[in-house]
């Protein structure tokens, strides 16, 4: 074990630039989580506190809360149940990961603490790339999971789930599991199983890859606000862009940039093609209630109401 918090303790301060001076950290009870909380109150003791959000959707999870608080409770590590008092919608996973990241953030200005570590690992790493693959991602999207998102911090992602198992093992605890890991109405448990049935593909070169594009989105990410100082010229009521010479994606990223700012949300895939199409040909059209015109320099206005 020591060998391992040695690991762990060099991913994390790698990623957050030093040693925490406090941590926030989601436990959910099945074995990454535990793993991840183990790992962490021996690499910082005393500096660990722990959250379990409830999302209320199975009878079982009150149970499961408590059983991670005595854990927490023998570790000696503070743990607060997060209350997320959800009913069932028809994107569940998507709403329940949007209120449990809401509650979290809530919980970490409380005890004080600036970032909160979570239990993705190398292989939910993998997943995630093969799943944004078929729905036909951009760079953006096939770059994963990231390893930090302010206030979230994922230090186990370089690390594969039987290796957190085998953390938890040695424990002696008995982690819980989740039945939704084995719902085949879920994207994610389809993917999972393919994933275990292709001997072909592997995890760790799919996670590898997706750090490597991670790298290259930052760095267009760099170009496109540095681009944006000097292409774009913004103004209440009136955005322009010159567009002259700008590789595709680029000028796609200044077009949603300037949507978003002036709109408040900003569309994607194929609206905004037939935008950059129609902008490229000098014609007009309307995108986010944007009123968006070619030329030589490309013009964005709030449209007018219609009548």
């Amino acid at each position: 074990m020591e060998e391992q918090v040695a690991r762990f303790r060099a991913d994390l301060e790698a990623l957050i630039g030093g040693a925490p001076e406090k941590l926030g950290v989601a436990v959910s009870g099945g074995p990454d989580s535990l793993a991840l909380l183990l790992l962490a109150a021996s690499a910082w003791p005393g500096r660990i506190a722990a959250a379990t959000v409830d999302h209320g959707l199975r009878p079982e999870s009150a149970a499961e809360a408590a059983f991670v608080a005595r854990v927490c409770a023998e570790l000696g590590v503070p743990h607060r149940t997060l209350r997320a008092e959800m009913a069932a919608t028809a994107n569940l996973q998507a709403n329940a990961r949007e209120r449990r990241y809401a509650l979290l953030a809530d919980w970490l200005a409380e005890i004080d603490a600036a970032f909160v570590a979570t239990a993705h690992h190398l292989d939910d790493q993998a997943e995630t790339m093969l799943m944004r693959l078929v729905r036909g991602a951009g760079l953006a999207g096939l770059s994963g999971i990231r390893a930090v998102n302010p206030p979230v911090v994922r230090p186990l992602l370089g690390w594969r789930r039987e290796e957190l198992a085998a953390i938890v093992r040695a424990a002696g605890l008995a982690a819980l599991l989740d039945p939704s890991n084995e719902d085949p109405r879920f994207d994610r448990t389809r993917v999972r199983r393919r994933l275990a049935e292709a001997g072909w593909l592997d995890p760790t070169a799919l996670a590898r890859s997706a750090g490597a594009l991670a790298e290259a989105e930052q760095a267009v990410e760099w170009m496109t606000e540095r681009l944006w100082d000097e292409r774009v010229e913004a103004a209440p009521e009136l955005c322009t862009l010159d567009p002259a010479g700008l590789p595709a994606e680029l000028r796609r990223r200044l077009v949603v940039g300037i949507l978003s700012e002036m709109s408040g949300g900003a569309p994607r895939g194929e609206e905004v093609a037939r935008l950059l199409a129609t902008l490229a040909a000098g014609g007009t059209a309307t995108l986010a209630g944007i009123k968006c015109a070619g030329g030589e320099r490309w013009r964005f206005t709030p449209a007018p109401p219609r009548r």
